[in-house]
């Protein structure tokens, strides 16, 4: 229930730069070892999957 009001309010509120953002800021989270790719909200995965791709870091997607 919390995970879908937060994409709801993420859909409705953020710009398209405002959701890169958040996308980067998860995956320097998961390239620190503080969050994991499954943690991650479904609708930022495919972004976040991409910037750890771009940063050699495909090893940390664990799907």
């Amino acid at each position: 229930m919390v995970n879908n009001l937060r994409l709801l309010i993420i859909d409705l509120l953020l710009k398209k730069e405002e959701k890169e953002m958040l996308a980067m800021l998860w995956a320097n989270q998961i390239i620190l070892g503080k969050k994991t790719f499954s943690q991650v909200p479904a609708k930022l995965k495919a972004q976040v999957r991409e910037i750890l791709i771009d940063a050699g870091c495909e090893d940390l997607i664990d799907e």
